[in-house]
């Protein structure tokens, strides 16, 4: 065996300085690998810590954050026409995904502000049943009679019950448009709250349409309004018809005693339905309501000192639309109910914002659309107010 010399003079055989080399070379590789897992843990570690920290926040935080860089990219979108940031956040792809309609969806602060302006307009929104929905339509199942019942007795056989008719009411979703415009350079300046300039003019076009369309709409490509459905006499009328009462005058009161078709109006209402209704007039008809008096002299109108609290009218509240009918010869001027029962409106709840640059230069267009539909559901919740005999 060959002999070799150690540091201190020694001589080391070559196979046991062959054996050292490798041991601390693999001591080398060991130590390494520690290293390596040693730094791989700590990132796991740092990781977790951040999704704990996360999970830890307030939901308005973590909606701040999904909805900051949509509105951020949105506004950038709206001024500028870029939509490069738009067409890469997951929100949109996933809300483009799931709907044919044309644009972008609308920044919450936009689509807040219209919504906020809807509920408080003297619509029949304000008073109906309203369903948010994902479908083009939706559908209520209406029972026409009570389910049957019976006593028993211990002994004796059980007759059986009638079993409850049940129709299914079907309200489909309409496409509703506004088209507001500004100049470029109004779009430019850095001051102007393009935001809430355009749910203002957005919510003001919408307001409008919907109000009209939930009293008198036909349905086509519309919502079908209330007084779209037919009417009859309320002792004569059948289950798909809505039941009205008289004044005895052609397109007004009866002279005589012309407080009592109002009354009649009232207590022509199912008992189960007068306990949340509430009268729907125009200001004209209002104005006229409110010079009747009772057998005592006093008003049947009256109003609230608290803020914000509709007046009365014979104990019940009474919300102003303009788009119920003037007095005429047999118009359904005054409508009585609860209309929480009587009409539903279903909508999708995204509001979507398409910029057009070139339709009408030197003016940019936003072409806004929501869905929405309207139906009456119940007819035995609501009656009306003929004008005629």
């Amino acid at each position: 065996m060959t002999e070799v010399k150690t540091a201190g003079g020694g001589d080391m055989p070559a196979g046991l300085k062959g054996a050292m080399a490798e041991f601390v070379s693999e001591l080398r590789i060991f130590r390494e690998n520690v290293e390596t897992k040693l730094q791989a843990q700590e990132h796991r570690m740092t990781m977790l810590d951040r999704k704990t920290a996360f999970r830890g926040r307030s939901p308005l935080a973590q909606a701040a954050e999904i909805e900051a860089p949509h509105q951020k990219a949105f506004a950038a979108y709206l001024r500028r026409g870029d939509d490069s940031a738009l067409r890469g956040l997951a929100l949109e792809e996933k809300a483009m995904a799931s709907s044919t309609d044309a644009g972008y969806l609308a920044a919450p602060q936009i689509s807040e502000g219209v919504q906020a302006v809807l509920r408080t307009t003297g619509s029949l929104r304000a008073l109906a049943n309203v369903v948010q929905v994902e479908s083009a339509s939706y559908e209520v199942l209406m029972d026409k009679t009570d389910i049957g019942s019976g006593w028993a007795s211990e002994t004796a056989a059980t007759a059986e019950t009638d079993s409850p008719q049940i129709e299914k009411v079907q309200i489909p979703l309409h496409e509703l448009a506004a088209m507001p415009k500004a100049t470029q350079r109004l779009l430019d300046d850095a001051s102007f709250d393009l935001e809430s300039w355009l749910a203002e003019r957005i919510a003001e076009k919408f307001a409008r349409a919907e109000a009209a369309a939930f009293v008198s709409g036909n349905g086509v490509d519309k919502p079908r309004g209330l007084l779209s459905y037919g009417s009859a006499p309320n002792a004569t009328a059948t289950e798909a018809q809505i039941g009205h009462v008289s004044t005895g005058v052609s397109g007004d009161f009866a002279a005589s005693a012309p407080a009592n078709a109002l009354i009649d109006l009232v207590y022509a209402l199912g008992a189960p339905y007068r306990a949340n209704a509430a009268f729907v007039m125009n200001s004209r008809v209002a104005g006229m309501v409110r010079k009747l008096r009772d057998g005592d002299g006093r008003y049947l109108w009256t109003d609230t000192l608290a803020a914000g609290e509709p007046a009365r009218l014979l104990g019940y509240p009474v919300m102003i639309s303009e788009d119920m009918p003037n007095p005429a010869a047999n118009s359904k001027s005054i409508a009585f109910g609860d209309f929480r029962q009587a009409y539903t409106i279903a909508e999708r709840p995204d509001l979507r914002i398409l910029r057009d640059p070139f339709s009408a230069k030197p003016h940019v267009l936003f072409y806004a659309t929501k869905r929405v539909g309207g139906g009456l559901v119940d007819p035995r919740a609501v009656k009306l107010l003929n004008f005629g005999l």
